[in-house]
């Protein structure tokens, strides 16, 4: 494991596991829409052994598991621990038997291919190293085998994320960098690019990379006031926040009079509605 993801790692194991696991019903919405716009389009074959990366809670891994029928098989991956453990107990409560969770670092674990299929929801875009990751899925795949993910475009053609950024950043400035950070690796964003991301779906060996954009609204919250606190503690904003440290919490009175003023301009029927923006990225396995 290299230095990098074992930042990120630790990362997603402890104080992002927190705050996705407190806002979870607002985050897995929204990306529930992307990741379903991507399964609609390249669906897993029925009968299939699927490959899910960065499956977080595992949701998206129980609907493929439930996708590819009884005789196929849904294999959940995170480099998080905690997100494994829940996702196990989540699936063995809820009684589906062909979904399966492993903690691993995609760099560098081996996969337990091969797989019929690969998918991701958000879960490919904080890879310290994107292309030796993206290999070690293209080898656990089958021949002629489909990759698809779903990975955000820019942060300026995301509003829901962007716009409540800017408003922080104009009253908490941007801390300097120190070595001793814990970040979630490289960022929601890294994969934003279609030239750079197909360049290195093809030196990872991927064949026929396409990209399709997709746009949606989704709910930040039932109310400004659920929109505002979970903008303060996830996505940019709140790592800008966390970062930040005493300084935000010194304005927060500041930032949440700021970020409910733009919310309020974003309501329907009372919950918050931000505009988001994706790739669908389609490869496959030669």
């Amino acid at each position: 494991m290299s230095e990098a993801n074992a930042v990120a790692i630790e990362a997603w194991n402890t104080f992002l596991f927190d705050k996705f696991s407190k806002f979870r019903d607002v985050m897995v919405a929204g990306l529930a829409i992307h990741g379903d716009a991507c399964l609609d389009r390249y669906p897993p074959p029925a009968g299939g052994r699927v490959l899910d990366i960065g499956c977080g809670f595992g949701d998206a891994t129980q609907q493929i598991a439930k996708m590819v029928g009884p005789h196929g098989e849904a294999v959940g991956l995170d480099a998080a621990p905690r997100f494994i453990d829940l996702c196990i107990n989540e699936a063995r409560d809820a009684g589906v038997k062909n979904a399966r969770f492993k903690a691993a670092d995609v760099e560098s674990a081996p996969l337990e291919g091969p797989y019929d299929y690969a998918f991701s929801r958000f879960g490919v875009m904080f890879f310290a190293n994107p292309v030796v990751a993206l290999r070690n899925i293209r080898k656990a795949l089958k021949p002629g085998s489909r990759f698809a993910a779903a990975v955000w475009r820019r942060k300026d053609e995301n509003p829901w994320l962007y716009e409540a950024e800017q408003r922080a950043l104009k009253i908490v400035p941007r801390p300097e960098e120190t070595e001793d950070q814990i970040t979630c690796g490289p960022g929601p964003f890294s994969m934003a690019g279609p030239d750079l991301v197909s360049a290195q779906m093809q030196a990872a060996g991927f064949t026929r990379v396409s990209f399709e954009r997709f746009d949606c609204d989704i709910c930040l919250g039932a109310n400004v006031a659920r929109a505002v606190d979970a903008a303060m503690a996830v996505g940019p904003a709140g790592e800008l926040l966390r970062l930040a440290g005493e300084d935000a919490e010194r304005k927060r009175p500041l930032l949440e009079a700021t970020l409910s003023e733009l919310f309020a301009t974003w309501t329907r029927s009372g919950a918050v509605y931000g505009k988001s923006s994706s790739w669908i990225v389609s490869a496959v396995a030669p």
